[in-house]
C-alpha cells in the first residue's frame, strides 16, 4: 500500500460533517463509541489470532476491524479508526500489556515526578506512524461510504493511567499527584499536550475527517478541578491542531471533545473552541441544550445498559432521546463506549431508531 496517497475516494455521506459544521441534515446521523470492538464476533476472531496492541499497530488489521461494523450495519454513518488512547504512553517509552479480563496494565508506572524526565517526547509521533498508515488504509477501502474519525485521550485522562498503572476506580495514585506535586502535574500535562496536538495532526495528515479526544476521567474530577487540570489543556489541544493545520495549508477538521462524568462543566466546554460536545447519558439533552447554547452540536447519549433491553424498548427509547436532542445540531451517540456482551440486534435497532426518529 502506497501510504502517500492522498488521492481519497469522494466521500458520499455528509451528515456527520455536516451536524458538527451546524449544516441542515437529511437524518440524524449516529454512530457508536467503540463500535469496532469486542461485542462482534468477527472481531474476536481476529483477536484470537493477534494481540491487541499488535492490531492497533499492524494497518492492515486495524482497517479490517475498523471496517467490520459498517459491513454489518446500514445505518451507521461513520467510522472510527481502531487504536487506543495508550499508544500515546507507549511512544514515551512507557510499557503498556493488555491483560485478558483486567484491560491495560503497565508493569511500570509513573511513581515520582522525576520519571517524567524519562519520557521520550522527541519524535513520539514518529513512531505512531502505524496509526497515520492505518487511517490512510482505511479511508481507501472505506471508498468514501462514510467519514473516518480520528481520536486521542486527552492529558489527564493519560495521565491517570500513566501514573495508576492502568484502570482505577478511585485514582487515589492520581489524586495524591495532585496534591503533593502540582507543578509537576502541569509540566506532565503540558508535554502530553503537545504530544497529542502534534498525533492529531498526523491523523489529519493522514486522512482522518474529524477529531475525537476522549477525556473519559473527567467523573473523578470536581468542577474546580475540571477547569484547572483539564480544560486549559483541551483548549490549548483545540487551538494548536487549527494552527498547526493552517501553518501546514490543510483544511480544518470538526473536533469533538467527551468528557465522561464531566456535565457539571458543560459552560466551561462550550468556550473551548470544539464543535461537538459528548455527552454521557447522565446529562439531560433539554439542560444540555440551554447551557451550551445553540452554536455548538451535541453528541450522545443513550446508556449503554440499554442496549441489553428488548429491540423494541430499545427503539422506544432511542426515539425519545432523538426527539429531545431535536434535528439541528446533533450526532447521536451512546453516553460511553458499546459493551462486550451487547446483544447484535440491539446495535440494528439503535442505529435503524435514530434514522426513522424524525
Amino acid at each position: 500500500m502506497d501510504y502517500t496517497n492522498k488521492n481519497f475516494p469522494i466521500l458520499k455521506n455528509t451528515r456527520l460533517l455536516d451536524a458538527a459544521l451546524g449544516r441542515n441534515v437529511d437524518k440524524v446521523p449516529v454512530w457508536v463509541m467503540r463500535q469496532a470492538g469486542r461485542y462482534l464476533p468477527e472481531f474476536q476472531e481476529v483477536r484470537a489470532k493477534h494481540d491487541f496492541f499488535n492490531v492497533c499497530r499492524t494497518p492492515e488489521l486495524a482497517c479490517e476491524v475498523t471496517l467490520q461494523p459498517l459491513r454489518r450495519y446500514d445505518h451507521l454513518d461513520a467510522s472510527i479508526i481502531f487504536s487506543d488512547i495508550l499508544v500515546i504512553p507507549q511512544a514515551l517509552g512507557m510499557i503498556v500489556e493488555m491483560h485478558p479480563g483486567k484491560g491495560p496494565v503497565f508493569p511500570k508506572p509513573l511513581v515520582h515526578p522525576s520519571e517524567i524526565d524519562q519520557l521520550q517526547e522527541d519524535g513520539a509521533v514518529s513512531r505512531l506512524t502505524y496509526v497515520g498508515q492505518a487511517i490512510t488504509l482505511t479511508r481507501h477501502k472505506i471508498e468514501g461510504k462514510v467519514p473516518l474519525i480520528g481520536f486521542t485521550g486527552a492529558p489527564f485522562t493519560l495521565m491517570g493511567y500513566m501514573i495508576e498503572g492502568g484502570g482505577s476506580q478511585t485514582m487515589s495514585k492520581t489524586k495524591e499527584w495532585l496534591e503533593k506535586y502540582p507543578k509537576d502535574i502541569h509540566r506532565l500535562l503540558s508535554l502530553l499536550t503537545r504530544v497529542i496536538i502534534d498525533y492529531l495532526v498526523m491523523q489529519v495528515e493522514s486522512g482522518a475527517q474529524l477529531l475525537q479526544v476522549f477525556e473519559s476521567s473527567a467523573d473523578h474530577l470536581t468542577r474546580e478541578q475540571f477547569s484547572e487540570i483539564s480544560a486549559p489543556y483541551l483548549k490549548d489541544i483545540k487551538s494548536g491542531v487549527e494552527k498547526k493545520l493552517k501553518e501546514k495549508q490543510l483544511e480544518q477538521v470538526p473536533m469533538t471533545v467527551f468528557a465522561k462524568g464531566g456535565g457539571h462543566s458543560l459552560d466551561i466546554q462550550a468556550k473551548m473552541g470544539y464543535e461537538t460536545i459528548g455527552l454521557d447519558w447522565t446529562v439531560d439533552p433539554v439542560e444540555a441544550r440551554k447551557i451550551v447554547g445553540e452554536n455548538i452540536t451535541l453528541q450522545g447519549n443513550l446508556d449503554p445498559q440499554d442496549l441489553y433491553k428488548t429491540p423494541d424498548e430499545i427503539r422506544n427509547l432511542t426515539v425519545d432521546m432523538v426527539k429531545k436532542f431535536g434535528k439541528h445540531r446533533y450526532i447521536a451517540n451512546l453516553g460511553h463506549g458499546i459493551t462486550p456482551q451487547t446483544p447484535l440486534e440491539s446495535m440494528t435497532a439503535f442505529t435503524e431508531a435514530v434514522h426513522e426518529a424524525l
